[in-house]
């Protein structure tokens, strides 16, 4: 089955075959009919899967027999959680649509907000997001959703977690309520259903993925090593395999920094990519390292969000992460279109329990191999016996930070007024009180 037969026009398949696909993804085949057919859509969907195409594809074939936007005006509308997802997204968009006469452009904060200003002024067919800016966008009335019909909440999932809740819902309510809606997440938690039963009609429920799956593609092992070797151990791999590029995850901004120094007085070529660097530093880091130019890029969970590189052949987890599931999210940024992908964890015995939970989330003991000149001292210990893990009671909502920016975008955060503790009428002392004075007979 090929894309022809999705009913997508001539201009938007000579685009996919310049980008050299022939025949759709599971995703792909699932919702590019569904959308077409103006339905609304929950799909779940991992990264990695081309649910980026799944959307962009049959939304560029609607709009581009349609009138084109009013001054202002937008006629679809993708939010995602990072800056960084949203710039991939706005990448599909115009590689896809580059022979239709379609108007796209892509806003988020960390950049200046004037010249997007610019760009909106002549209406947009497609319109990329992240939900501080478009807030902070429509305040100053540079943008408006009478003409809207489409919007796309990627990766909802993250917006909950990241604490977009309350802008996502402020946005809802700025659009026509007559409009196709499309959820795409990795997951459809409790919190995400509730979310959906404002947003869409009647919605079609699909699933590609399961939430513990990893890519079958993908050779995943991990590497028992002391915690202060890590890094040699990291050179190691690097010079022994001949890497050309490789994505490293770090689990804090400061150790991202300290791989990269590391590895450049290596003359390994590495830059770091996280959520202190300004928003200039990390598009020109990831456009050298997708070009060739640096050789390792190493990142936090967060800033590494919206990476999409098919051919990404190598993900080394310098760090387990703290929460088990970011660890698909992040070796499946290899593995991709059908090719093979390799993803190594670097595992020292004090993470050994998030190793357990990993384990235990994928529902699979990770093959163990022991690289010589660098076995432990302190060995790490085996797993136990697999058991799924225990649902997580909902995290509390967090004040809301765009595309894992440590600084607002602009908009000034709501003040609340500290509140008197009631009264606790049952603690609360009685009043001394005086003895009455007996009257004299």
């Amino acid at each position: 089955m090929g894309f022809s037969t999705l009913g997508l026009s001539k201009s938007i398949l000579e685009a996919i075959e310049a980008q050299g696909y022939s025949t759709p993804s599971p995703i792909q085949k699932k919702s590019i009919p569904i959308v077409l057919e103006g339905k609304d859509l929950m799909a779940a969907a991992q990264t990695g899967t081309g649910k980026t195409a799944g959307f962009t594809l049959p939304i560029l074939q609607r709009l581009s027999g349609g009138k084109r936007p009013s001054s202002n005006q937008v006629r679809a509308l993708i939010l995602t959680p990072t800056r960084e997802l949203a710039a991939q997204v706005h990448d599909s968009v115009k590689t896809y649509g580059k022979n239709l006469p379609l108007r796209s452009t892509v806003v988020f904060g960390g950049v200046g907000i004037n010249p997007q200003m610019q760009k909106l002024r002549k209406g947009i067919d497609v319109l990329v997001a992240t939900p501080g800016r478009l807030l902070d966008l429509y305040s100053q009335n540079a943008l408006h959703f009478d003409e809207l019909e489409v919007l796309v909440l990627d990766e909802a999932d993250r917006m909950l977690d990241m604490g977009f809740i309350h802008d996502i819902k402020r946005i809802i309510k700025l659009l026509p309520k007559k409009r196709q809606t499309l959820m795409f997440s990795a997951t459809f938690s409790q919190e995400i259903r509730q979310l959906a039963k404002g947003l869409v009609y009647k919605p079609v429920e699909i699933s590609v993925t399961p939430r513990n799956s990893t890519v079958e593609a993908i050779n995943h092992w991990i590497c028992p090593v002391d915690k202060s070797r890590k890094t040699a151990l990291l050179t190691h791999l690097i010079n022994k395999g001949d890497w050309q590029q490789v994505l490293v995850f770090s689990r804090t901004k400061h150790g991202a920094n300290r791989i990269a120094t590391s590895l450049e007085k290596k003359n390994i070529t590495a830059t770091a990519i996280h959520s202190n660097k300004s928003q200039g530093a990390r598009t020109r880091a990831l456009a050298d390292f997708k070009a060739g130019k640096v050789r390792v890029l190493v990142a936090t969970d967060i800033a590494a969000r919206g990476i999409d590189i098919d051919q990404l052949p190598h993900v080394v987890n310098f760090d387990l992460p703290n929460v088990s599931e970011d660890y698909i999210h992040r070796i499946g940024r290899t593995g991709r279109a059908g090719r093979r992908g390799e993803a190594i964890s670097l595992v020292s015995a004090d993470e050994a329990n998030q190793l357990f939970d990993i384990e235990c989330l994928i529902q699979k003991h990770l093959e163990r191999e022991l690289i010589e000149d660098f076995w432990p001292s302190h060995d790490v210990p085996n797993s136990p016996a697999l058991r799924p893990l225990k649902a997580k009671k909902p995290k509390k909502l967090k004040k809301h930070n765009d595309s894992s920016h440590n600084k607002p975008e602009g908009r000034r955060g709501e003040q609340t007024r500290s509140r008197k503790p009631k009264r606790n009428v049952f603690s609360a002392k009685k009043p001394n009180r005086k003895p009455k004075r007996q009257s004299q007979s």
